[in-house]
């Protein structure tokens, strides 16, 4: 874990092994740091020392098995006198954080003019909040290290930034409406998680709907399914009950994926009843 200057430590940026991608990255980045140091006539423990870090800690990422916090590459920059050429690392860091599974999805988000999502165990990520989402990885078995809970917390929270994008995409997700009751984290996380999804839904290129326990026909029984669309007109789209599960690009298994998803939404509450409901819930929690 990474050590600020008052002792206290952040989880989650320690290299995957497993991310040949992200551990490369890191590693040409440490050797970077360490020439320049060198450079500069400079011992580990004196820079450590000048950016307010341990010298333990300069080491590792100079060896590339810690990943620098960006606080860590502009104290570098700065001390270095590297005229913001270290800074600029920051972009690439910030993405090999994360698994490459979460990397993988973020760019695909980012690329979307429109995603469609049916849900039936927890609320989307895209829609969770920090609470939320972090009582999700808590609970997870077998269970994870409290570095591996913050980076899950830290790279699902990081895809939301697809609600900034300008001009946005349009976003539709329906929501089973026992996600929206069961107590993930407790009472109040709940109701925070609650009070989310209404502030997401009053966006324009937003629509969240409720699909309700007590709807007797649903064509969503085959599972979660998520559909994105791309501005070329290409697609790729995924359903647990169909197709093993796997992602899927060709027109005709996306034009089945596009049914039922088109269906579901139809067999649902409309985006304004379902605001309606959420309150009621908000209500009632």
């Amino acid at each position: 874990m990474s050590v600020d200057s008052d002792g206290t430590e952040e989880p989650g940026w320690d290299v995957d092994p497993e991310d040949e991608q992200g551990a490369a990255v890191v590693a040409a980045l440490g050797r970077q740091l360490r020439a320049w140091r060198e450079a500069a006539g400079m011992r580990a423990a004196d820079f450590g020392a000048a950016i307010q870090y341990g010298e333990d800690q300069v080491r590792k990422v100079e060896s590339g098995k810690r990943i620098p916090r960006p606080e860590y590459l502009d104290r570098a920059d700065e001390v270095l006198d590297a005229g913001g050429r270290i800074s600029a690392m920051k972009a690439d860091l910030e993405q090999v954080r994360y698994p490459k599974k979460v990397r993988d999805l973020a760019k695909l988000e980012a690329k979307a003019v429109e995603i469609g999502s049916y849900g039936n165990h927890n609320i989307h990520g895209l829609l969770q909040t920090e609470a939320y989402a972090r009582a999700l990885f808590e609970m997870a078995q077998p269970a994870q290290s409290s570095e591996q809970v913050e980076r899950g917390v830290a790279a699902r929270l990081a895809r939301q930034s697809i609600f900034e994008r300008t001009p946005g995409p349009a976003l539709s997700f329906v929501q089973e409406e026992v996600t929206l009751r069961r107590t993930i984290g407790g009472t109040m996380v709940l109701r925070g998680q609650l009070e989310r999804l209404l502030e997401l839904g009053r966006l324009r290129n937003v629509a969240i709907q409720v699909m309700p326990t007590a709807c007797a026909d649903h064509a969503g029984m085959g599972g979660r399914i998520q559909v994105l669309k791309f501005g070329d007109g290409t697609a790729v789209g995924r359903s647990e009950g169909i197709f093993y599960g796997r992602p899927v690009t060709d027109p005709k298994h996306l034009q089945i994926l596009d049914l039922r998803y088109g269906t579901i939404r139809a067999q649902a509450l409309s985006p304004r009843e379902s605001l309606a409901f959420i309150e009621t819930l908000l209500g009632e929690t």
